[in-house]
């Protein structure tokens, strides 16, 4: 039986190999068998960069290609952009209505970027209401399985609570979603943060070879590991992280051995590495250039998705009202 599964990203620049293990990689495997809806955050994106909107449309289409280069079908999937259905907004206004402050106060990753990016005026309403308008775009398709990162599962577990509340104050409307995480769900930047683009950490889908490996290079090791002739311990080391991820059984256990006896350099781990790492990267590499290379009209996808969301839209707010009585 096919579901429906539903998750967006928000166009704020290129994407990168975080969005890749913890969403796209998802996003893909999903299509093949169910009912799936892919959305273009652009209202989302404005909860940070309301100050620089120019970027949000610049980036729209970049965004599109890395997904369509990352297996994302539009043929199979259903993409659209947020703000071309209007519906999304009027449902985030119902939903805040019922929400209560704490729920979005004690939420950790607005706890989070409210720390790390202390150097941004992020104190909105907007900011702070982010999770309501992410509830209203699941809740509105009626999403059984949002295929999130793993530092997103505390704004799911809102949108499941506050589709309790309505379906408790109102009548049954929503459908309870469930979070559907990759095997992967969480890498480090190259400076061992979380990977984004704001702490320029970030290993870019559209990254070439050689600046993948320019990123590589001065990745942090064991700090322990001052010399050469040192032993490591590989337990501690962001790249070895990366060698789990991309490496297969025999690279990991060889650089397991040679880390910890000093029989390998950090420079040949990292080489290693991104040899692996590459075997990834340089397919997505290739579709992207030839999609680019066709000509295709990424506003025209879009504008056949956004029509097909605005039907599905429709159909669930007039519900919604009913069920409010307005």
């Amino acid at each position: 039986m096919r579901k429906r599964a539903l998750s967006g990203m928000r166009p704020s620049g290129k994407l990168h190999l975080g969005h890749y293990l913890g969403a796209l990689m998802n996003w893909k495997n999903l299509q093949k068998e169910n009912d799936c809806f892919y959305f273009v955050a652009d209202w989302h994106a404005l909860t940070t960069e309301y100050e620089r909107t120019e970027i949000i449309k610049e980036t729209i289409d970049d965004m599109v290609i890395d997904w369509m280069a990352s297996g994302i079908d539009p043929k199979q999937s259903t993409i659209f952009v947020q703000s071309h259905v209007p519906e999304h907004a009027e449902l985030h206004l119902l939903l805040s209505m019922i929400t209560p402050l704490p729920w979005l106060e004690r939420n950790p990753t607005y706890k989070e970027q409210l720390r790390e990016q202390s150097a941004r005026d992020l104190q909105t309403y907007g900011f702070l209401g982010y999770p309501v308008l992410q509830a209203a775009d699941i809740l509105m398709y009626d999403a059984a399985l949002v295929p999130v990162g793993i530092d997103q599962v505390p704004h799911l577990e809102l949108t499941r609570e506050i589709a309790r509340r309505f379906n408790f104050l109102y009548r049954e409307s929503f459908a309870i979603p469930e979070a559907y995480l990759t095997e992967t769900p969480k890498i480090l930047g190259t400076d061992n943060r979380k990977m984004s683009k704001t702490y320029g950490n970030a290993i870019l889908l559209s990254d070439t070879a050689e600046e993948v490996w320019e990123k590589v290079r001065p990745m942090v090791t064991d700090p322990a590991r001052m010399r050469r002739t040192d032993p490591g311990n590989p337990e501690v080391c962001n790249v070895f992280a990366y060698h789990r991820i991309f490496s297969p059984p025999e690279t990991i256990e060889r650089v397991n051995a040679g880390c910890r006896t000093a029989g390998i350099g950090c420079i040949e781990c990292k080489q290693w590495m991104t040899e692996q790492m590459e075997k990834v990267l340089a397919p997505i590499r290739e579709r992207r250039k030839e999609i680019v290379e066709s000509g295709v009209s990424v506003r025209d996808l879009l504008e056949e998705g956004t029509e097909r969301a605005r039907d599905a839209a429709g159909k669930k707010m007039k519900e919604v009202r009913d069920a409010v009585r307005i």
